[in-house]
């Protein structure tokens, strides 16, 4: 079985966790409503439901 020979310093474990972080969701502004929401999704908003330049959802 392989077993490390050293301990990997602090420093090392840092720089491969550095992109570990968690990243914020992208928003954009709906295009109908303004309401924003993230990128690829319907409007939840339940006047609109808008997607992609038409209405997906019903507006209850």
């Amino acid at each position: 079985m392989a077993v490390p020979k050293r301990k990997h310093s602090n420093s090392r474990s840092g720089k491969r966790r550095s992109h570990d972080a968690l990243q914020a969701r992208q928003l954009h502004a709906c295009p109908k409503c303004g309401t924003m929401i993230p990128t690829h999704t319907v409007c939840p908003n339940t006047n609109c439901g808008h997607y992609m330049g038409r209405t997906v959802v019903e507006a209850t």
